[in-house]
Formats: C-alpha cells, structure tokens, sequence
C-alpha cells in the first residue's frame, strides 16, 4: 500500500485526526471531537488545554480503530503533522505538565486596554510602531499581548515565571509538547508561521527578537524553539502511534495555503470559516503592506530551504454571522438554512450588514467599531437580512481584495477557495459577483489538513510526499464567474463602504464611572457582543461547520 501521513488539525471548535495517502494526496479516513468555549466575561473567549490535548489523543486512537476496521495497517503511517488556530496562548508548568491557565483565545478581546498601554508608549502612540520588524499592528490579536496580560493578571503565572517553571506556547507548541513526552522529555518548539503571529519574532532574522521581548517585557526563556515548517521535531510518545515521527507545523491559514497548492509567488487562497483569511504568496521577500493588510511569514518547508512570506487580510467575523443569526436572534435553525433562506429574497433590498461584533480587522484595524445592520425599511424582512449576512462576507472580501491588489500591483484573476462556508453555492456565486472575478473552489474540502500532512511527509527524513511542482496531484474543482454588471457591484460595494464608516468609533475609552455604567447597562440589555458570534465551527464540508482560526 501506498505509505500515508496523519495531520493533526487543531480548530477553535473541533480537533480532527486525518489520514492522506502520500502519493495520491486521497483522504483516507478522519474522526473529529467537538471543543468547548468559555466565555467568562463580554468579550473573554477561553478554552481547556486538558480538553484540547485530551480531543487530540482521541482522534487519533479513534482513526486508528476506524483503519483497523477497514483492515489498513496504521504502521503505513510514516509521519504526522500539526496544524492549529494560530495566535490562541497558552502558558504551562514544565515540571508537572498542568496548564497555569486557560488558553486564551485568538479572538478574545481582554486586552484592549494592554493594547492601548502598549501603543501610548511608542513614538508617536503609533499602533505600527514594530510592523518593520514583526509585520504586524499592535492588535488585541496577536500572542504577546494575550501573554502580557497573563503576566500582568494571573498570580500563578507570574509566581511560575519567577520560579523558572512556566514555559509558553501557541496551541501547536502544546499539542508537539505533549504528543512528544510531555514533562519527561517533550519538545518545546513551534514553526516559524506560528511564532510569526506572536510579535515577539523578527520576520526578517528568523527568530525571536530582544527588542521585541523588551517591548512587551516578557522573558525570552519562556518560548519555544523555532523550527522550520517542515521537518522532524521529534517522535510519538503515546497513543497507537508511538514511534511515529512529527514532521509538519503550520499555522491554519498557511496550512490551507499549501494544501491549496499556493506555492508560487502571487497566487491566493481564501479561507471561509468564522472569518475571513485571505493569504498571496509573496515569494522569499517580505511585503510590507500599506495598505492595511499584514505580513507574514507563510512557510519554511525545510531546514535547508528558503522562508517563504504572504501578504494577509484577516477578517474577524465571516461565518460567525451566520451562527449569530442562528443563536442570537433565531431567524434560522440551522446554520445550512440561510443558502435557502437569502435566496428566496435574491436581495438584500437595500439593507447593509457590517458584522464588527470584535472591531474590525484588516484593512482598518479599527478597534472601536462595532456591528451595525443599516438601510432599513418596513420592508425588510428576515430573508433580506439573510442575504446581507452573506453579502456581508464576500464585500469584506471585496476590501482585503483591493488591498492584496494596490499592495501587489498585479490584479488577480481568480480567487482559490477552502473552508466550511464554500458549501454555500449563493455565497460563491455572490462573491464572484462582488469581487467581479473567478471563484474556484476544489472538489477535495480539507486543504488545511492536507497542508500539514505534505509538510510532515516530505520532510528529511521521511521523504514519502513530493513537493515538486511536477509532482503535485491534480486536484479537481468547481468555478464561479461573475454574472451581475460591474457597475451594480461596484454601487453595492459603495453603500457597504458607507455602512463601515457608520460603524466606526461606536466603543470609545469612557471615564471609569460612566464606562461601568454603560457596561453595566449593556448586559442588563442582554447584549452580548462576542458569546455566539466567536462560536467556532469545524471546517467540515457541511455549512453548519466553517472553522477558522
């Protein structure tokens, strides 16, 4: 038989153990465990490290018995790789293996005011005072200021820092930490798309940064080893894989970016999950976006080879609209329903949803703004606000679009699609519309786990997967194109451009005293601003699951 390689991937609501056949690229069998969420307070989003490592131990004993049952042997798998929702932080005790504290989600909103400290105190209260060395904004997003905040907040982790116990990671470094001995042995490593989303790691020295960590006074012995993307970390531990090497790390999105075969400068995915990531393959230079967009490092397949950078628009909430409307205001069932729900309007009827449940991301990074649903009429109905949701989604689109193209100075002629919500045919043929390009989604939905797995199996010392452009599979897909006039879309995407600045500077700094107040009165109210909303959904095929990050 031919050999095959696992992927581990990592999700904010779900874990998945997938199995690849090395030479055909063919999912062979997979299983998946749904993970809770927290939600302490507005706008905290946190989740278990024991049940996120737990998830992992069971999907993979639970493939394994399924490959047993279809009488494959598990000793043709020859590596593994991870793949996880980047930027979420953990931080653990390296002698007794227990997490300090719950893992704080990339989407938790906790550290504004961390932020704001951060910012007051660069030259010019400029939020991208460090993109020259990090490419990022200083943004609620990123790790460091999660594990500012942990430094700044919890007891028992800075008891645990001063003590030399505490190590930190990224929910990659955890899963390899444990999977690979734990507190007899385990490696304490990440990948460099991973440590590339901390800002504490210098895109252009390839490793951690002393300036960087000065910033954020958060000492250096607390992070992990950075590693390229692709190549052996260390050996199994446990589970029925024991023996088996780890061999691939990749961040989600830059995971997607190689399962979707993006591996030549210019070409783009976009992933559609609770958000919105859209990533261009720059090639072996950096891009310093200006407009608004962030640079990244997208891969290092090898410890020999070259980093390769992306360009990427990060939307904060895509799908998570629709779980929203499910949840929150109960105008669908099901996360499926709403395909069937916009279409039978055909139109939004001049209604505009901005869905800034958490700020918004790029191209603004605009903290202060929140969601708005404006141009409303005794007309409008559930069905019209069923088709501004998906509207929604592709016009945000639409935005980190233009950026990636003012940044590039090349338009792109087709966007290449993955994630959950590609289910959604109106939602494709929408976007085509919008973007008034080509759509193409493949036939084969888990590009994120295929990633991971092509990292791990070509690595040195595995070398069962080809990276050779001749070697790629081909991979079938279905394409949207565009079938409005222009000129509509482009009135559309203006209205929506007005409706963004309506938004804007909703959630301001108040004094102590009135901003309590206000706080107070928004939760009698009942308004929650992340609880559903950052809800994740697995990357399933199915529209009920779009994971993201």
């Amino acid at each position: 038989m031919d050999p095959l390689v696992g992927a581990i991937d990592q999700g904010t609501s779900s874990t998945r153990f997938l199995v690849f056949n090395a030479k055909t690229a063919q999912l062979i069998l997979h299983h998946q465990v749904e993970i809770n969420q927290s939600f302490p307070k507005e706008g905290w989003v946190e989740e278990d490290p024991r049940e996120i490592i737990q998830s992992v131990y069971e999907c993979i004993e639970k493939t394994c018995e399924k490959l047993s049952q279809r009488n494959i042997d598990i000793g043709n798998i020859k590596a593994v790789g991870v793949t996880n929702q980047r930027e979420t932080t953990l931080v653990w005790d390296k002698h007794t293996g227990e997490p300090l504290y719950n893992a704080i989600v990339w989407l938790d909103l906790r550290t504004q005011s961390t932020v704001e400290r951060l910012i007051d105190k660069s030259p010019g209260k400029n939020k991208n005072h460090l993109r020259h060395k990090t490419g990022l904004p200083i943004s609620t997003y990123f790790s460091a200021v999660k594990l500012r905040w942990l430094l700044d907040n919890v007891e028992t982790v800075r008891r645990a820092v001063q003590s030399g116990r505490a190590i930190f990671g990224t929910v990659d470094s955890w899963i390899i930490w444990c999977l690979t001995g734990g507190r007899n042995g385990g490696i304490h490593c990440t990948d460099v798309s991973n440590a590339s989303r901390t800002m504490l790691f210098n895109i252009h020295t390839m490793d951690w940064d002393h300036e960087l960590c000065s910033y954020f006074d958060i000492p250096m012995e607390l992070l992990p080893k950075v590693k390229s993307s692709s190549e052996i970390y260390g050996w199994m531990k446990t589970t029925s894989l024991e023996g088996v090497p780890i061999s691939g790390c990749l961040g989600d999105q830059s995971a997607a970016l190689v399962g979707q075969m993006c591996l030549e400068d210019g070409q783009t995915k976009n992933t559609y999950g609770t958000g919105c990531f859209m990533l261009q393959n720059t090639g072996n230079k950096p891009v310093m976006s200006e407009h608004g967009l962030l640079t990244t490092v997208a891969y290092k397949l090898g410890t020999d080879q070259p980093p390769c950078y992306a360009l990427e628009g990060s939307v904060a909430i895509a799908g998570a609209v629709v779980r929203w409307l499910k949840d929150n205001m109960g105008i669908i069932q099901s996360s499926a329903e709403i395909e069937k729900l916009a279409a039978s309007a055909g139109t939004s009827y001049g209604c505009y949803f901005v869905p800034a449940f958490s700020g918004l991301y790029a191209p603004y990074w605009e903290p202060s703004a929140r969601g708005i649903i404006c141009g409303l009429t005794q007309f409008t109905n559930k069905s019209h606000l069923a088709f501004a949701a998906l509207e929604a989604v592709c016009f945000q689109t639409r935005e980190i679009l233009d950026a990636m193209n003012m940044d590039s100075g090349v338009p792109l002629v087709q966007l290449q699609v993955d994630g959950g919500m590609t289910a959604n045919r109106l939602l494709m043929q929408l976007q085509a519309d919008i973007l008034g390009v080509s759509v193409v989604k493949p036939s084969m939905s888990e590009t994120t786990a295929l990633g991971a797995a092509m990292a791990a199996g070509a690595a040195e010392g595995v070398k069962v997967w080809s990276l050779s452009p001749s070697d790629l599979p081909h991979i079938t897909s279905e394409k949207y194109e565009p079938q409005i006039n222009p000129d509509e879309s482009e009135f559309r995407f203006a209205r929506w451009k007005k409706a963004v600045q309506r938004s804007m500077n909703w959630e301001t700094t108040e004094p102590a005293g009135r901003g309590d107040n206000d706080n107070q009165q928004r939760r009698s109210m009942g308004i929650k601003v992340l609880d559903a909303a950052t809800s994740e959904l697995s990357h399933d095929s199915s529209a009920d699951n779009c994971q993201l990050e």
